[in-house]
């Protein structure tokens, strides 16, 4: 068994924190996709899809998370909290598709995002958040599993 340390509950904490918003808001754009409060949260307030491209990725991106980033998080952090190796396994390879996904967004929402939220939010919770609990997922992981 894995021994949990104060680090595996700041990662853990810092991921509900981070995931469980993005998760109500990707339900909320699965049920109502056109609806002016999802495009509110997603876009902006009182903004519209650029075009059919955006409307498609961002609906995409809420299936995947839903049907794949969530159920993995809270399956990880049940191995982690169990002390399980495979728990962090899945962490590792979470933390990489976070930082992956961040680099996607900063390529393609910076221009848009960043405008609409200031920096202070884009740097913390509208980008940053999944980028910092990537890495942190990453390191305590390979810690981790290196001192198995």
């Amino acid at each position: 068994m894995i021994e949990i340390t104060i680090f595996t509950w700041i990662i853990a904490i810092f991921g509900a924190i981070t995931f469980i918003p993005l998760m109500v808001v990707q339900l909320l754009m699965i049920l109502q996709p056109n609806g002016q409060k999802t495009k509110d949260l997603i876009i902006a307030k009182g903004e519209d899809w650029r075009d059919k491209t955006h409307f498609k990725s961002i609906l995409a991106f809420a299936w995947a998370d839903l049907l794949v980033i969530f159920p993995l998080l809270i399956l990880s952090t049940i191995g982690v909290f169990s002390g399980q190796l495979w728990g962090y396994m899945i962490w590792f390879a979470l933390g990489i598709l976070s930082v992956y996904f961040s680099i996607i967004f900063w390529i393609m929402e910076k221009e848009f995002t960043y405008p609409s939220s200031g920096w202070f939010a884009y740097y913390t919770y509208a980008w940053g958040f999944f980028l910092y609990w990537g890495l942190g997922a990453i390191i305590l992981s390979v810690i981790q599993m290196v001192n198995y």
